[in-house]
């Protein structure tokens, strides 16, 4: 099906804005060819074109419009090669030695951000933990200045609002009662970038009506997460409620859903007599009130909880993230979570005490992130049973959406031309944001990723060929932790 581009703003740090857009000729002309996964299907030969930092046309490769024809002819569609939008990871503490609640300049912030570019996610939610309020202050400006420079895409905050007894990988001797006050401060600290923050709804003082942390939260434009909760059903079925209310009114809301922290992770386990935050939040999923994150790293959460999340509620109600911390892309060894140390053995990270009810069975502490990048995260998933197209959804489209960020997270004409082109074995080959390649793209991960395949599916051209023409758009369907 052919679609007349429709040229939108262009991105900034903070979400679209107006840009003077330069003339059709003067933009570079890059195809990429392979399997081609959009929101609604996946087109065996198919192409996306991009001029300059947009993509300008998606579809079948026998069907380009003339004004690129030429263009995607001399792009070879390299056999295993699939062509996916650049990832969104909406919780992400870190990677590359370097993890964003403990660093202390923008350089060390930036390496953990290129650490998961570098393999797909071009779009990164940077998460601190919970800590003192100076550190949360210092810590939200520091990462504001990321934003600003466009490396990520805004701040996750997971606590201090949380309950003791589902802390995980958190401090619970830093945890508070729910404070309005202090939201305030750090979203004036986060100067806009502020998008979502983990709150367990039965701590006084987050969902008690009035001037509470929700009503807070979305007044800042940021999302309640609901996560590290022992809540009943009831207490997250009123905060629920009470957010989607909240956000129905607020003009700024960036999504009309909150959001569940790692579903499973960091709370109750559901029981058939008393069901808990996450038969809670499957409901609400289902209801299309809420949006669950799912840690599907196949250490977090088994392959058929996986299947079975996106059987209840289907890729549109779900958020896959990494809850990567520093250890990712890096050997086993000695790190650290915020103020807590972490351990990490067999990629599985864990804090070094063993002390609580949720230290694992083999005799480490709680579960402390995520040791994954998010494409291995899809990888996991697909492996899992769950198509690719739905995966790829999830990882992408689905937190786009959360972030309210319509030019993410999607291979759609006039979107940002974030583009992650992978092989048959779903690791990465070539990544693009905003249209530019990635360095680094390739390198492998001490013991966790294997030969990445280097295969060229893609043809840039000089702006010559490209001649102003309406272009179209074609798509055919076919153990707790932090």
């Amino acid at each position: 099906m052919g679609l007349a581009r429709q040229d939108g703003p262009m991105s900034t740090p903070h979400g679209p804005g107006p840009v003077t857009a330069l003339p059709a000729a003067a933009l570079p002309v890059v195809v990429e060819r392979g399997q081609v996964v959009t929101p609604s299907g996946v087109i065996a030969d198919g192409a996306v074109v991009i001029e300059g930092e947009r993509i300008a046309w998606v579809g079948d490769a026998a069907e380009a419009p003339a004004r690129w024809a030429d263009a995607v002819a001399a792009t070879a569609a390299e056999p295993g090669a699939s062509v996916l939008p650049g990832l969104v990871d909406l919780h992400n503490h870190g990677g590359g030695g370097a993890g964003f609640p403990d660093v202390s300049t923008v350089d060390e912030a930036r390496v953990a951000a290129r650490e998961h570019l570098r393999h797909g996610t071009t779009s990164v939610v940077a998460s601190l933990v919970t800590a003192p309020r100076e550190a949360l202050l210092a810590r939200a400006a520091l990462l504001a200045d990321l934003v600003d420079e466009g490396e990520i895409v805004g701040i996750h905050l997971e606590g201090p609002f949380l309950s003791e007894r589902r802390c995980g990988a958190q401090d619970p001797g830093a945890m508070i009662p729910g404070d309005a006050a202090l939201v305030r401060e750090v979203a004036a600290a986060a100067r806009g970038a502020l998008v979502t923050m983990t709150v367990a709804p039965e701590v006084a003082g987050v969902v008690d009506g009035g001037d509470d942390v929700v009503a807070a939260l979305t007044r800042a434009g940021a999302l309640p997460s609901i996560g590290h909760t022992d809540a009943s059903a009831e207490q997250v079925d009123a905060g629920v409620a009470r957010a989607v209310g909240l956000l129905a009114a607020e003009p700024r809301a960036r999504s009309a859903r909150p959001t569940a922290t790692h579903l499973f992770n960091g709370m109750r386990p559901p029981h058939h007599r008393d069901a808990g935050p996450v038969a809670a939040c499957l409901a609400a999923a289902a209801r299309g009130e809420l949006v669950v994150e799912l840690v599907a790293d196949g250490v977090h959460l088994d392959a058929a909880t996986v299947r079975a999340v996106f059987d209840l509620v289907g890729p549109g109600a779900i958020a896959l993230v990494t809850d990567a911390m520093a250890a990712t892309g890096m050997p086993d060894g000695d790190y650290v979570l915020g103020s807590l140390a972490v351990s990490v053995r067999g990629g599985v990270a864990r804090l070094t005490s063993p002390e609580g009810a949720d230290a694992g069975s083999d005799g480490g502490g709680a579960i402390a992130g995520g040791t994954a990048h998010l494409l291995d995260v899809v990888r996991a998933t697909v492996r899992g049973g769950v198509r690719l197209v739905d995966a790829v959804r999830a990882a992408a489209t689905t937190p786009a959406e959360v972030l309210g960020r319509p030019d993410l997270g999607a291979l759609e004409a006039g979107r940002r031309a974030d583009v992650l082109v992978v092989d048959e074995a779903l690791r990465a080959v070539r990544v693009r944001r905003a249209g530019r390649v990635a360095q680094g793209v390739g390198d492998s991960s001490p013991a966790r990723t294997g030969p990445v395949s280097t295969t060229r599916t893609s043809t840039t051209f000089p702006a010559s060929v490209s001649q102003p023409a309406v272009s179209g758009s074609a798509v055919t369907g076919t153990s707790d932790q932090s």
